[in-house]
């Protein structure tokens, strides 16, 4: 196990009625502008609660941040918040809306080509305003970390950022504001907690056992309660540890002095800008590859994974499939389909995602960097 620093500076109010602690987080005299989607959030009640919350506020909102917020909507929020000399941001949504909230938050005070700031992946911000966050879809993390993904729809670029800057002050994580979800959201969420749990646990053996059993009952209560999400979505204790799981898996404790992957997201996030395939479907699809084609290098933690998660008991090598496999079935439970040809994809797709990683200067991938070009090939070829 590696030397870590590790700090998180969000405050998180978890729990039934929790909006109201916006009211403890947000200075009185302060302009909010408060981001958000396509609307739902007036459709459910969350908007009328955090409304209410915020009071006597100055409040200037902005609606309308797509899934995979694009740069080019993002560019008119930074406009209105500029115009409006706006101090603080609410972001009241899914990962998408407090994603795109950070880069907002960074752009309103940067000088340049706002698109510096994802290029350079956000070491040109030097200040933000201030950001909170009321979550209505678990899946990102966003809620709890300092990472931001933006889509620049005209060039087809899905890149990602991260700064300390872009940390929530704070985060209002109540499950019940999750209840109205679509059932495809609810298992996209949990695919893409799984995936971010996958991606700093599957590598190699690095003796963090605390890590990794952390990282195991993660995994293990996203199998267990995924499901139940999506049988019994008002069921609050499913939703609860659905949304405390997905928060634990990107706040950054699972990586704390270990290795990380992140090819699965790589790849992923090449598909969803070119194809327009969901982030959680992309790494429902791309995960089982990397998996399979990589399992002599991750042999040791894949067998670990087989007979920690799945309770796998034959030979190690039976094991391992049987891990691999189970992990493609359990996705496919949710209704997450596995394969490109559920996307009405071909091998015809490959090559311009290859292409895609080479424009990005994204040569390499995976921990060590040991998947190049031809490696992203051969995974995508066994996602077909």
């Amino acid at each position: 196990m590696d030397n870590f620093e590790y700090c998180n500076p969000t405050r998180v109010f978890f729990g039934k009625g929790q909006i109201a602690a916006i009211d403890t987080q947000i200075p009185r005299e302060a302009k909010v502008l408060l981001t958000y989607g396509g609307g739902s959030i007036k459709r459910n009640g969350t908007y009328a609660q955090v409304k209410a919350a915020l009071g006597g506020r100055k409040v200037v909102e902005f609606g309308g941040i797509e899934p995979n917020p694009a740069f080019e909507t993002m560019l008119k929020g930074v406009d209105l918040a500029r115009a409006e000399k706006v101090d603080f941001v609410l972001a009241v949504g899914g990962g998408s809306v407090v994603d795109g909230s950070k880069f907002l938050s960074g752009a309103v005070f940067y000088e340049g080509d706002p698109w510096e700031i994802v290029l350079t992946r956000a070491s040109v911000v030097k200040k933000t305003l201030p950001l909170g966050a009321v979550l209505t879809l678990p899946a990102t993390g966003t809620e709890m970390n300092g990472n931001a993904v933006v889509t620049r729809r005209a060039t087809k670029d899905k890149l990602g950022m991260a700064s300390p800057l872009f940390f929530p002050r704070f985060s209002v994580l109540d499950p019940e504001l999750t209840y109205s979800l679509p059932p495809r959201q609810i298992a996209n969420g949990v695919v893409d907690a799984f995936v971010h749990t996958m991606e700093q646990y599957m590598t190699y053996p690095a003796r963090g056992s605390v890590q990794d059993r952390f990282a195991e009952g993660v995994l293990l209560t996203l199998i267990e309660e995924g499901p139940k999400t999506l049988a019994h979505p008002t069921d609050y204790d499913s939703r609860a540890n659905m949304m405390w799981a997905a928060t634990m898996a990107l706040c950054g404790i699972l990586r704390v002095g270990m290795p990380g992957d992140w090819a699965s997201h790589g790849i992923g996030h090449e598909l969803t800008a070119l194809y327009g395939m969901d982030h959680g479907q992309t790494l429902a699809v791309v995960l089982p590859g990397v998996l399979a084609e990589y399992r002599a290098a991750k042999h040791d933690k894949l067998l670990q994974y087989a007979r920690r998660v799945w309770g796998e008991s034959g030979s190690d090598e039976a094991a391992v499939d049987g891990a691999i496999a189970r992990t493609r079935a359990f996705f496919e439970s949710l209704g997450v389909k596995t394969t490109l040809a559920g996307y009405g994809l071909g091998a015809d797709a490959i090559p311009a995602v290859v292409e895609q990683l080479r424009r990005h200067n994204r040569l390499t991938l995976g921990e060590g960097d040991m998947i190049d070009l031809d490696g992203v090939t051969r995974i995508l070829k066994r996602c077909l």
